[in-house]
Formats: structure tokens, C-alpha cells, sequence
């Protein structure tokens, strides 16, 4: 046995009364243990304590007296957290894992990828101990990169402090937030253009330098928008790179501000990773998270030879999420996050470009779709049901201890809307919340027709003329008479009365429908005749209810990153539904 692992052991057996008084002496979860060496934990910077973890394998226990199996070494701790550290009696904490001399450490805990920085998150006022281990669920599995994390029990010099969540800290690496390292060399051209990555959170902690946008949120705001230096820290980062990603913050809200922020060629398509934006909205207002766009909210640069546009991520601190703040509305399962900019009354808002991206039809019908086949899969009310069902299970145990330590049920704790009086009332609470949740959010985001195909110059062995394919996604009949074809303030085409899409069926609008069904005679699920033909060089197409309100809209173009071969070679622009 170890020098380091003796010392542990005699430490637990000094200790053992105050783990024993809360009935911890074994868990289905790993262990954590912690002697800080008669040392107090400081908010900043970290002091060097010892750490241990037990984690005997899946389905296995772990024992208290068990040898640290899965990390046995010195960790860099300190506090962290706003409001959590200060009002809260359970702590969270920031750790490095570091090596006997005391530099950084690379390795993997708990099966997650190697690195050295790691979060211990200690969930308070979050009473189902779940809302952040959910929401970086959900956005993981829209294929976005978010925190792992993984349910641990924590006891510090002795004593037993309850249920955490070992997660990644939110870093630059191939196995976090990839994109490409940044060094106090790279001062020009390709290199200078990234990896970047910029946060919008509260003033404070040693790295919050930054600086304020020079746009207002909204007209007549009192409040500023403050971007900070997330990566590089701002205690290594080179002038020229403060300059390179303000500059490239400036010119994106620039584009935003004006007219033409929706232009596919010089507006924001050209400037943002569409999905990643579209996805944060649908986690933040899925967890109707009062924090959302406005604190921890953060957005990360490549180099422009790899993506030079803007991604919006990861996603980041939800407990106040799905209905357990009693302020801002956050406990409403009705209303959305993004349109709220003027009502935030204690200094921090969102800026302007969010609601302004909510504002453009091609982004809104981008979100509809979204959120329509994320529902089918990852937001499936049963799937996410199923989750909280199962990861209550297996912490069952686990949070009878925590909440003998921690007395919390039945009392109000900052800033809960809902105090159930058991685990399980605040877990019918925590389900009954988001079910009402995704019921709003489909009624606001429901798909009705999409326009999925379009050909807008067929090559010459294949002239079938220009076409244009729209779908019906529901699962009912839809009347679609009178409803229009436009392209600007070009009329191509009026349904006839009478005009019905079936249920999960397709409609082909052609340019000449002769034309067209000589070349496809299989097909005859098409209409016609399209007053004008499709503009070789692209143009905007929406598809309008009677009442003249857009349903879809999509823009195209003959060049990157539209595929070129579309431009009379035969082949057409078809939707992709997964929207990689």
C-alpha cells in the first residue's frame, strides 16, 4: 500500500464518526475523498490538497474503507461559484488533477476523456439533483459537445457532504470544446483567426477582463452587454488576438444591427454555424433557463482554414432551469426566454441579435424543424421521462444520505417556485414541468409544410423544367387553396381551391407540368404551371398562407456552401432532415 493511500486510510478511521453519523460507509456511486491537511478550502486561487476515488465498476459497491482504485494523488482545489458559495452550505469546487511536483496533470476519472480540470457541482436548490446532468444530456445528444458528467458521493477531511457531479470544467481541448490551440506566437494571418473562445457571465473571478459591446441589447436599454475572455484567459492572451476576436464579435453584430443581417451571402449565414445557435435556443428554452443568452452563456472560433464562423456553446449551468426559479417567469412553462430582453432587473440581459435571429423566417423555420425531429428522438417526452425515472433509481440510496445531511425538503431554498415536502413530490413536479413545457413549445414551434426540394436548372440530358417539392409532415389531411408561391415580391404560383396534401405526403409544383411529366411520367403527385421559372443564380422562395404569413422559407444560391452541381448538372438541393 502506498504511503499516500496509508495516510488515507488512518484519515477515514479518525474521521469515520462524522461519515458514520450520516449511515455512509458504502455506495453504488464512486466515492470521492478529500484531506485538505488541516488547510480551508479559499474561494482563490487553489492550495493543494489529496484525493482519492473508489469506483469498484459498473453495478458494484464501493466501500469507504476500498483502496482509491480510480485517482490516488494531489489535486489543486478551490470554491466556486456566485451565488452558490456564498448562500449555500454545500460547496462546489474546482479541481486540478496535478502530479507530485505539482504541475498539471492529464488523466481520465471515471471513464470520462483525459484532461486536468474537473468541476465537483453541488446540486442545492436543485432538489431532483438532475436539472444540469439533464440538460447536457439533451444537448450531447443533438451532437453538440457538452459536459460529461458523473454522480459521485463526497466526503472532505471526514466528513460526509452528500450527492455532487464529478463533470468537465467547459476547456479548450480535442476533447472538450475542439478547436484549435491558440499561442502567444500566433500575432497573424491564418493563425491569428482562432481558436477563440468568449463567454457573456457575471464580473468576477481573476478572469473576467473583457470588454463591452458597442450595440444596446434593446432601444433604451439601461444595461450593457460585456463579452469576457474565456480562451485564451485573459492572463495570457496577446494584444493583437484581443483585437482579431473583438474585431470579429464587432463585425457580426454589425451585420446583425443592419437591414440586410439576413442576406445568405453577406448576413449572418455567412457569419454563424446555424445549428449550434438553433440548438442552444431549443435546450435553454426547453429548460426555460432564467439564465439563458444572458449569464454562462458562452460562444467559441476556429481558425477561418478549418470554420471560420461563430459557434454558439456549450451550453452551461441550468439548475435554475425547468421551472425552479420563482423569478423572471422561469417557474411559467409557458412563454419564451429569447423575446424576454427588457424585463431582466438586475443588470444582465441578452443581446439584441438572439431575438433578431427569431425575427428572420429562414432561422424560425431552421428552429422549427429542429425542434420537430428532435422530437422524435432525443426530446420524446417518454425518452426524457425514462431518463429522470431511471437516474432517480439509481440514486436512490445516494439521496436519502444527501438529504439527511442536507435538510432541505420541505423548506424553501433560493429560489425555488415549487418546495415539495418529499423527493418524490419534487420529482412528479420536476416531470409534470417540462411534459407542460414541450406540450407549449410544439403548439409555438409546429411544423405545418416544408419546402424540401428544389430544381432550378436542370441540365440539358434531363430538362424536366424548374420544379419545386413541398411536404406535409403532419399527420392529417391539410387544405393548402390559395396559398401562394413567392419569390420577393415575384408571385410563381396560386393553389387552386380544392388543393389537398395528404398526411405525410409530398406535392411537386412545376414551372411546366407537361414538360415535367414527360420526363417523369412515374410521378403524379405534381401541379402546375409556375407563372415564372426559378432564378439560375438563386433567390429567396417562401411558401405563404392566404393571409400572406410565410409557413417556409428557403434561400438559395449557385456557390459555396450551396452544391454547385445543383447549377445545371442535373442534380437538385434536397433538405437534409438531420441538419449536419
Amino acid at each position: 500500500m502506498r504511503l499516500l493511500q496509508l495516510l488515507f486510510f488512518w484519515v477515514i478511521i479518525l474521521y469515520s464518526f462524522t461519515a458514520i453519523s450520516q449511515n455512509f460507509t458504502s455506495s453504488n456511486l464512486p466515492i470521492v475523498v478529500i484531506e485538505t491537511n488541516g488547510q480551508i478550502i479559499p474561494d482563490e486561487p487553489k492550495i493543494n490538497v489529496d484525493m482519492g476515488i473508489i469506483y469498484n465498476g459498473p453495478g458494484e459497491i464501493n466501500y469507504l474503507t476500498d483502496p482509491f482504485n480510480e485517482y490516488d494523488g494531489i489535486v489543486g482545489i478551490e470554491r466556486r461559484g456566485n451565488t452558490s458559495q456564498s448562500f449555500f452550505p454545500k460547496k462546489q469546487y474546482a479541481i486540478e488533477t496535478r502530479d507530485s511536483l505539482g504541475n498539471n496533470f492529464n488523466t481520465s476519472l471515471l471513464g470520462m476523456p483525459e484532461e486536468n480540470d474537473w468541476i465537483l457541482h453541488a446540486p442545492y436548490s436543485d432538489k431532483t439533483l438532475m436539472r444540469n446532468v439533464l440538460a447536457y444530456k439533451l444537448a450531447a445528444d443533438l451532437g453538440n459537445y457538452a459536459s460529461r458528467t458523473v454522480y459521485c458521493e463526497v466526503v472532505i477531511n471526514g466528513e460526509y457532504l452528500g450527492v455532487y457531479v464529478l463533470m468537465e470544467k467547459i476547456k479548450r481541448d480535442v476533447n472538450r470544446v475542439n478547436i484549435t490551440e491558440l499561442d502567444e506566437n500566433d500575432l497573424a494571418g491564418d493563425s491569428l483567426t482562432g481558436g477563440y473562445m468568449v463567454k457573456i457571465d457575471k464580473n468576477s473571478g481573476v478572469n473576467s477582463e473583457g470588454w463591452y459591446s458597442s450595440f444596446p441589447p434593446y432601444p433604451g436599454a439601461w444595461q450593457q452587454i460585456r463579452y469576457q475572455y474565456h480562451y485564451p484567459k485573459a492572463s495570457v492572451i496577446q494584444d493583437e488576438q484581443k483585437d482579431y476576436i473583438q474585431d470579429f464579435i464587432y463585425d457580426f453584430e454589425t451585420v446583425m444591427y443592419g437591414s440586410n443581417f439576413n442576406d445568405p451571402l453577406t448576413g449572418y449565414p455567412a457569419l454563424i454555424n446555424v445549428n449550434s445557435f438553433a440548438n442552444l435556443i431549443l435546450i435553454n428554452e426547453l429548460g426555460k433557463n432564467v439564465d439563458a443568452y444572458r449569464l454562462s452563456t458562452f460562444l467559441h472560433k476556429d481558425r477561418n482554414s478549418i470554420n471560420g464562423r461563430l459557434f454558439a456553446g456549450p451550453v452551461w449551468d441550468m439548475n435554475l432551469g425547468f421551472g425552479n426559479a420563482d423569478y423572471y417567469q422561469g417557474f411559467n412553462p409557458q412563454g419564451w426566454m429569447i423575446t424576454s430582453h427588457a424585463s431582466f432587473g438586475d443588470g444582465f440581459t441578452l443581446p439584441f441579435w438572439w431575438e433578431k435571429l427569431m425575427e428572420d423566417p429562414a432561422f424560425y423555420q431552421h428552429l422549427v424543424l429542429h425542434w420537430n425531429i428532435y422530437r422524435q428522438q432525443s426530446f420524446h417526452s417518454d425518452t426524457i421521462i425514462t431518463f429522470i425515472e431511471t437516474t432517480a433509481e439509481y440514486l436512490e440510496e445516494a439521496r436519502e444520505r444527501n438529504f439527511e445531511k442536507w435538510s432541505i425538503l420541505g423548506e424553501y431554498v433560493w429560489p425555488n417556485y415549487f418546495i415539495g415536502d418529499t423527493y418524490e413530490e419534487e420529482l412528479e413536479y420536476f416531470e409534470n414541468w417540462i411534459l407542460s413545457r414541450l406540450g407549449w413549445m410544439d403548439e409555438e414551434l409546429k411544423l405545418q409544410h416544408i419546402i424540401t426540394e428544389i430544381n432550378y436548372h436542370s441540365s440539358a440530358d434531363l430538362n424536366a423544367g424548374d420544379w419545386i417539392e413541398i411536404y406535409n409532415p403532419t399527420n392529417e389531411s391539410k387544405n393548402i387553396s390559395l396559398w401562394e408561391i413567392k419569390s420577393e415580391n415575384d408571385l410563381l404560383f396560386i393553389f387552386p381551391s380544392s388543393t389537398i396534401i395528404p398526411a405525410q405526403s409530398y406535392l411537386v409544383i412545376c414551372e411546366n407540368l407537361s414538360l415535367f411529366q414527360s420526363v417523369f411520367p412515374d410521378v403524379d403527385n405534381c401541379i402546375g404551371d409556375m407563372n415564372l421559372g426559378l432564378n439560375d443564380v438563386g433567390q429567396a422562395i417562401t411558401l405563404n398562407r392566404p393571409d400572406d404569413v410565410s409557413v417556409d422559407m428557403l434561400t438559395y444560391a449557385n456557390n459555396e456552401p450551396w452544391p454547385m452541381y445543383a447549377d445545371g448538372t442535373g442534380n437538385t438541393i434536397e433538405l437534409n432532415y438531420y441538419l449536419t
